[in-house]
């Protein structure tokens, strides 16, 4: 089942056209990720899908029923983390989790056993001072838990990684992981290593266009040229090698470090023979032969071009 669902989505900002023909879907308990430079409308799009801005065209749908500017019924349904969360410091977690609670409509006992579970979830049950002396990576974690709290069948989080250090990014992305198990995540950043670690499925957002979407591992094989890398026993030998493999018609690229040779081919498994053929005819010492996964910048910087 589909738990979002844009199709033909428009936004206008006056003469300046930010979305146009927007069109994506989010599976139900998949991590989507929606990459894209700065400035590509990624946030604009988490607002129209939230129902705090208007559309131009086109439409939203989040578990089938039509998202309406203001006051949108359709976010009983989500839970939303943006980039920079806001709370109250003079809080500790329990308190802010039980208004959050309260103001949602929840049921006191719901309130209480939701608060136990996702603060054990995100590390923060032993945490007891004032949310005002958290750390960046804390007040993340806590912002995980309040959006939680509902239990939303959709998760939007905009850019939640981007300001945190490496063991705060880890603890962030460790717990959007697990929270897939239970609900569809929608998670918007230009940081390619957090899509890589934990989305199953990419959109590329593109002059305000989707131009890759699908899941990753099959967009990895269907939009990138196979990387081979070559490691020689000397550093003698690399740039000669390079530049026979160069001449090759299925090499698209070829460069030479020291004693490794990295070639960009077609198609590795059918080509790989010919480069090593090649390699016995220039008696170059191999020590190994790796085909290298396509990584996901590769594929982004391609799509962008």
């Amino acid at each position: 089942m589909e738990i979002l669902a844009l199709a033909h989505v428009q936004k206008d900002f006056g003469e300046l056209r930010v979305l146009r023909d927007l069109s994506f879907s989010v599976p139900e308990h998949s991590v989507f990720g929606l990459i894209g430079k700065n400035g590509a409308g990624k946030t604009t799009t988490m607002k129209l899908i939230l129902g705090f801005l208007r559309l131009s065209g086109g439409e939203i749908r989040v578990c089938g029923e039509r998202v309406a500017y203001g006051g949108a019924k359709t976010n009983r349904h989500i839970g939303y983390l943006p980039d920079v969360p806001e709370f109250y410091g003079y809080m500790k977690p329990r308190e802010y989790l039980k208004l959050c609670g309260q103001i949602a409509g929840m049921e006191p006992g719901r309130i209480r056993a939701r608060t136990e579970e996702l603060l054990a979830m995100v590390g923060l049950a032993d945490a007891r001072r004032r949310i005002g002396g958290f750390s960046r990576g804390m007040k993340q974690r806590l912002g995980i838990a309040q959006a939680l709290l509902g239990e939303p069948r959709l998760l939007i989080c905009d850019e939640l990684t981007s300001a945190l250090d490496p063991v705060g990014r880890k603890e962030v992305l460790d717990i959007l992981s697990a929270a897939g198990q239970q609900t569809a995540i929608l998670f918007s950043t230009h940081i390619l290593s957090d899509v890589e670690r934990i989305c199953d499925r990419i959109g590329i957002l593109d002059k305000g266009r989707i131009v890759r979407q699908g899941k990753l591992s099959e967009i990895r094989n269907t939009y990138r040229q196979d990387t081979v890398r070559l490691e020689l026993a000397g550093k003698t030998g690399a740039e000669r090698l390079s530049a026979a493999c160069g001449r090759l018609p299925f090499v698209t690229k070829a460069a030479a470090t020291e004693n490794v040779v990295t070639l960009r081919l077609s198609d590795a498994e059918a080509q790989g023979r010919q480069i090593l053929g090649l390699v016995l005819q220039e008696q170059a010492p191999l020590l190994k032969y790796e085909v290298l996964e396509p990584s996901l910048e590769d594929v982004f910087l391609e799509a962008v071009q």
